[in-house]
């Protein structure tokens, strides 16, 4: 089979999503199914639908009509707040959207008007990890402007954190949302459907609390696909961690000196390498590399080691393994790597499908098996 590639266990995944949202109901709080990490793919799509998730949420519109095309019966959600650029596809693809600016849901609920239809927003607060969100300080005119839109429903209020500061998700935090929509809901009359505490780094403050608050939502990716809290990558229990696999192609092996000799100068990436000198080494090469996966988000699965990554190809030291030309190797992926396998149009998608799926899904496959 063509490399590289990365090998996807949808009947993992599922295992993950069920126990998952079983686990976060257990307290009433529903989770989200995040697709961008799999570039909205509609068999991950279907399997997280399948087994109890209803919304689904991705970063990229084209993402959310690729999942709507293929007959996938879910709510969707724009993860990232929209661009203004892109509002009109926004109402007519996402059903509901995280939101920060002003400008941006006047801009939405024009369009909704236009289509005659509702968007639903969460709008999102600032609570310290410094990405999006609106100041608490402003919230209550922030609330009061979009209540006053056409067009548009306020449904929750949502937070980001450990995401970009890395600022964990804590029971502070948490008490501090809760108290937040407390104080929205008694000053405007209203009753908030959504309060969306975080991601996959809440998992730790979910454990560590009998009282969630008025928390009833995350948005979950990292920990449905990796089997791993986000704080500290560390496997949840009775989560699968290996349902990516991702597999690349010996195409050369030969020994070789560790340390390169001549004059050094940069490298293609405007990088000065430092290598340690180990004498002579069996030094292999991978038909993949930094334009494909994010080379330093691969762990192998068997006894060698990663030296380096130029565009195309992965240098290891395989002195501790007897490979042949044509050879593969396997590796786990982290968060990044599998964002970026994914994405790439050179890594081949090979889908293990063994469960329920849309008519439209099955037509799809039968076209074309490996690669959707």
């Amino acid at each position: 089979m063509p490399t590289p590639r990365i090998e996807i266990n949808i009947k993992k995944i599922a295992h993950n999503a069920k126990t998952l949202n079983r686990l976060y109901g257990s307290k009433g709080i529903d989770v989200i199914g995040v697709t961008k990490a799999v570039c909205g793919n509609p068999h991950v799509a279907a399997a997280l639908v399948k087994n109890g998730i209803s919304i689904l949420a991705d970063s990229r519109i084209a993402n959310i009509r690729r999942m709507r095309n293929e007959g996938i019966q879910a709510e969707f959600l724009l993860l990232r707040t929209p661009l203004l650029s892109q509002a009109e596809a926004v109402v007519k693809y996402a059903d509901i959207s995280l939101n920060s600016e002003l400008s941006v849901i006047k801009k939405l609920s024009k369009f909704a008007l236009m289509n005659n239809t509702k968007h639903k927003i969460i709008l999102m607060v600032e609570l310290g990890d410094l990405r999006e969100g609106v100041m608490p300080q402003n919230l209550d005119d922030s609330v009061k402007q979009i209540l006053a839109m056409k067009g548009v429903e306020l449904i929750g209020i949502g937070t980001n954190l450990a995401c970009f500061g890395g600022i964990k998700p804590d029971e502070e935090k948490m008490v501090y949302l809760s108290l937040i929509t407390k104080n929205i809901e008694e000053k405007f009359g209203i009753t908030l459907k959504i309060i969306s505490g975080g991601n996959s780094a809440n998992y730790n403050w979910f454990l560590s609390i009998t009282d969630v608050g008025r928390i009833n939502n995350l948005r979950l990716g990292e920990s449905i696909y990796l089997g791993c809290e986000s704080l500290h990558r560390k496997p949840i229990p009775g989560l699968y961690t290996d349902a990516f696999t991702f597999v690349a192609e010996v195409i050369e092996s030969k020994t070789k000196p560790s340390l390169p000799y001549g004059k050094i100068s940069q490298n293609a990436f405007g990088e000065i390498p430092e290598f340690k000198d180990y004498g002579k080494i069996k030094r292999t090469i991978l038909g993949v590399g930094l334009q494909d996966v994010l080379v330093s988000g691969l762990t192998p699965r068997k006894d060698f080691e990663i030296i380096g990554a130029s565009s195309d190809h992965i240098i290891i030291d395989t002195s501790r393994l007897e490979l042949s030309i044509g050879n593969e190797l396997e590796f786990d992926l982290n968060y990044g790597a599998l964002l970026s396998a994914m994405t790439s149009p050179y890594v081949l998608k090979k889908i293990e499908v063994n469960l329920w799926m849309p008519k439209s899904i099955a037509k799809a496959l039968n076209r074309n098996t490996a690669n959707i």
